[in-house]
């Protein structure tokens, strides 16, 4: 059996909390032969001034202190861990990526994607204007992690909403699309099941999207509802409020089925060459 879970957190600007909330939610979880957990975007520091996502990137990159916090955590549980994001210093050293790393059962760090599409927009709350590119370093690749029941492609929060990517992480074999996000509770009541049903729906994927829910110490809301979709966009599990996880079960045979039903992928004719941002 593989089981598909989304923790949803509403995360404080304190690594080791963070830490701790992780895991009261991993010991929650059923045992599995098989499971992936995807956690929410900045899942070790949120709610304080972006440029202190800057200085807690300036001061661990040495002890590498956030992922092995995650790592361990995926060992200690024998999970793969999708650890949300974290914020990675770039080599200039003045911005750092907002980086989803990938953790096999063993703790060792399958892959790594950096966010591509960083959120500077005007939104009708509390914050009023998100200009994340501020001190955040775009990523520049797509990135597909193979793990022993599927293909993982990894996403972040704000790519929801460019369609191209997933187009791309389908192309390149993904079976689940991992969604770790912080979607503001406007955008989010507007817009977060329409557009993750859509991106199931279209590329014939498992979709998990684990999102922060709350009002946090800087007064950012989030909008939770994380959940998990089926390729044939339904919800299958999914949490509304307060932390917590909502689980489902991966099917191959179910993917497979969608699949060859309605064989999309085979009857698009934009075909695109596969890209590489690099």
């Amino acid at each position: 059996m593989v089981k598909l879970s989304a923790v949803q957190l509403c995360s404080v600007p304190d690594v080791n909390a963070n830490l701790d909330a992780i895991e009261q939610q991993l010991q929650s979880l059923e045992i599995a032969q098989q499971h992936l957990v995807v956690v929410p975007e900045c899942c070790l520091f949120f709610g304080a001034r972006d440029v202190d996502q800057l200085t807690l990137a300036q001061e661990t990159v040495a002890n590498d202190s956030l992922r092995l916090g995650l790592a361990k955590l995926a060992q200690k549980y024998r999970v793969h861990l999708v650890g949300g994001t974290i914020p990675t210093l770039t080599e200039q050293g003045d911005k750092f990526t907002n980086s989803s790393c990938v953790f096999s059962p063993e703790g060792e760090q399958l892959g790594r994607y950096d966010k591509i599409h960083l959120f500077d927009v005007h939104v009708q709350d509390n914050e009023k204007h998100y200009f994340e590119s501020k001190y955040t370093q775009a990523g520049k690749s797509v990135e597909v992690v193979k793990t022993p029941f599927a293909n993982v492609g990894l996403s972040v929060c704000y790519d929801l909403r460019f369609p191209e990517l997933y187009r791309q992480l389908r192309s390149r074999g993904a079976d689940i699309i991992t969604v770790p996000s912080a979607f503001t509770r406007v955008t989010g009541k507007a817009h977060w099941q329409t557009l993750l049903r859509a991106r199931a729906i279209e590329n014939q994927v498992f979709i998990v999207a684990a999102n922060q829910e709350g009002i946090h110490k800087n007064g950012r809301e989030t909008w939770g509802h994380s959940m998990i979709i089926s390729p044939w966009g339904e919800v299958l599990s999914s949490l509304e409020t307060g932390t917590g996880v909502a689980t489902a079960e991966y099917s191959s045979e179910e993917l497979v089925k969608v699949r060859e039903s309605i064989p999309v992928s085979e009857h698009n004719q934009f075909k695109t060459e596969l890209m590489s941002y690099e």
